[in-house]
């Protein structure tokens, strides 16, 4: 197995890059951040991004932890990779990596400053300082399952894949805000998640009311919502109902990055529109 390390100081580009260079590499996965990723999988590892606490991510992105590494190089012995890359802060973090894992040191040492110009690092960092963004070299949907409730945006990396001339393919990677931050940790508490599922339970046409709401925090970013408002009469009850389940699931999904696992609408009530009788 050859070794590849991709280096540069945290917030500066690596992991928006890593999918190209790996192609160009022609390495079959990726090590970055605590995860082992081939193509658009996440084969294994737990994501330095999803710890709560700084420390816990730099134990996780260096694999001190003797769970995640035998996770690790399981996996990485079911691929029987010909070459992966690694990406860390230094060649020292690369090396240290490489050992945890009992894989070969790296053969070749790339930097971030050989492959990104001084104004895209610029801009990395500060994306990375102001809004504690980061990348995940791994398509949205992949994330979404793997770490529920992990805030995820999209990102199209243009690549043009080896021999194939004029053919222009798009990879999609993942953006996300951890739940550690350069702003400290941030929290949604439940009245909050119910304001918005409120909100968008009344914008559905035959809603009078939102009613009452419940939320279940099931797990770490995933929620199931309990919802009971008070419909129109004269509206198709279900057709209703459905889009009230569908907005509120959008609405919490986009605003707050959680997985909502379920809306389930019970019925309470009917108002009835006030009518003026006309006289002849």
């Amino acid at each position: 197995m050859e070794v590849f390390a991709l280096i540069g100081p945290s917030g500066t580009g690596k992991s928006h890059r890593a999918t190209v260079i790996a192609h160009q590499l022609e390495a079959q996965a990726i090590i970055d951040d605590g995860l082992l990723i081939q193509g658009n999988r996440i084969l294994a590892g737990a994501s330095a991004k999803k710890q709560p606490t700084r420390i816990g991510a730099i134990k996780s992105a260096l694999f001190m932890d003797e769970k995640q590494v035998l996770e690790i190089k399981e996996a990485i012995a079911n691929l029987a990779p010909e070459k992966i890359l690694i990406l860390g802060t230094s060649t020292g973090m690369a090396e240290r990596i490489a050992s945890r894992l009992e894989m070969p040191a790296p053969s070749k040492i790339l930097k971030i400053e050989d492959i990104a110009s001084e104004k895209e690092i610029r801009k990395a960092k500060f994306l990375r300082t102001q809004f504690s963004k980061h990348v995940i070299p791994a398509p949205i949907l992949e994330v979404k399952k793997s770490f529920p409730g992990t805030f995820v945006d999209p990102l199209q990396v243009f690549l043009r894949r080896k021999g194939i001339r004029g053919k222009k393919d798009w990879l999609e990677q993942s953006i996300v805000r951890p739940t550690f931050t350069y702003h400290g940790k941030l929290t949604i508490s439940n009245g909050a998640l119910s304001s918005i599922a409120g909100l968008a339970a009344s914008s559905v046409t035959g809603v009078s009311s939102a009613g009452k709401i419940h939320v279940n925090v099931e797990q770490e970013g995933v929620v199931a919502i309990e919802i009971a408002p008070i419909f129109t009469f004269g509206n198709n009850l279900p057709e209703v109902a459905a889009e009230v389940q569908s907005r509120v699931k959008m609405a919490l999904e986009d605003m707050t990055g959680l997985w909502v696992r379920s809306v389930n609408v019970q019925v309470k009530g009917l108002s009835f529109a006030e009518t003026t009788e006309a006289t002849v």
